[in-house]
């Protein structure tokens, strides 16, 4: 190879990772891509992103800066200077990357994480909200426990797609006023909401982005995740799990309600339940 078309080659290489360093930077720089926080521990696990972005983001701009440097510098064949090479400072910036990603994706993200937990896997505040939510093909199933508190007793022989799709007893007086919703959630704003997730069938993952909730559910257990709605609105629920052909469509919604508007539509649908 000819030491100008090696030149050449060089250049065009080193454009290359410049061009993948201006684009990638741009995209992630731009603010619009995220859906709104709305849920409490959404603005600090966004936080939690942002400084596994910026912090990962200035080693990718370096490191593609380094290789640059690389490229133009020994890139002209023997036009180029010799490279120096020391074994101590080679042996350091072999470690130093490693102790640097390290301390970037463990020490930071736990300092910076271990609250989001704390505030999604936590201690349940009293006047929390706690919902039963089923996991089916294709479909959410949101049971509350109505005005005695109480989620009334199931029995799987019961169970009836379209009638009763959980199996509530209807002899056992605590299922009475249970309140049965289909792909829809109903929760109370600035109070925190805890899920009960269940499967009747495959696996499925419990997702509402505008609220940073992502929870996977397998059959055969019940597995509780917990946030609070801090924005009125509808949200969507989507699956994050492919749970079969039907896939696509097993999507369902979230109104966030004021307290008073919440009690009362518990309150409705309660009293048309008995």
């Amino acid at each position: 190879m000819s030491e100008k078309r090696q030149s050449a080659e060089a250049i065009a290489l080193a454009m290359l990772f410049l061009g993948i360093t201006v684009f990638t930077v741009a995209g992630f720089a731009m603010r619009t891509w995220p859906p709104p926080a709305a849920s409490l521990h959404a603005t600090e696990l966004d936080g939690m992103i942002r400084y596994l972005f910026i912090t990962t983001g200035v080693v990718f701009v370096v490191g593609h800066l380094v290789l640059v440097t690389f490229l133009v510098r020994y890139g002209r064949g023997r036009k180029a200077p010799a490279p120096v090479t020391n074994a101590r400072f080679e042996r350091l910036w072999s470690i130093i990357p490693v102790v640097l990603m390290a301390l970037i994706s463990e020490v930071g993200v736990l300092l910076i994480g271990l609250p989001v937990w704390d505030e999604i896997y936590g201690d349940v505040p009293e006047d929390a909200e706690v919902i039963e939510v089923t996991a089916r093909q294709f479909e959410w199933i949101a049971r509350y426990p109505g005005p005695d508190g109480t989620f009334g007793r199931v029995v799987p022989e019961l169970v009836d797609g379209q009638r009763n799709p959980l199996g509530l007893d209807a002899t056992d007086p605590t299922s009475a006023d249970d309140v049965v919703t289909r792909n829809q959630l109903h929760l109370p704003i600035d109070r925190a909401a805890l899920l009960l997730l269940r499967s009747h069938d495959v696996l499925h993952s419990f997702s509402v982005a505008a609220f940073r909730v992502k929870q996977d559910i397998v059959p055969g257990m019940s597995i509780s995740t917990m946030f609070t709605p801090t924005l009125l609105g509808t949200y969507e629920i989507g699956c994050a799990e492919l749970c079969g052909l039907g896939h696509y469509r097993m999507r369902g919604r979230v109104i966030v309600h004021t307290e008073a508007e919440f009690s009362t539509w518990l309150q409705d649908q309660a009293e048309g339940a008995q």
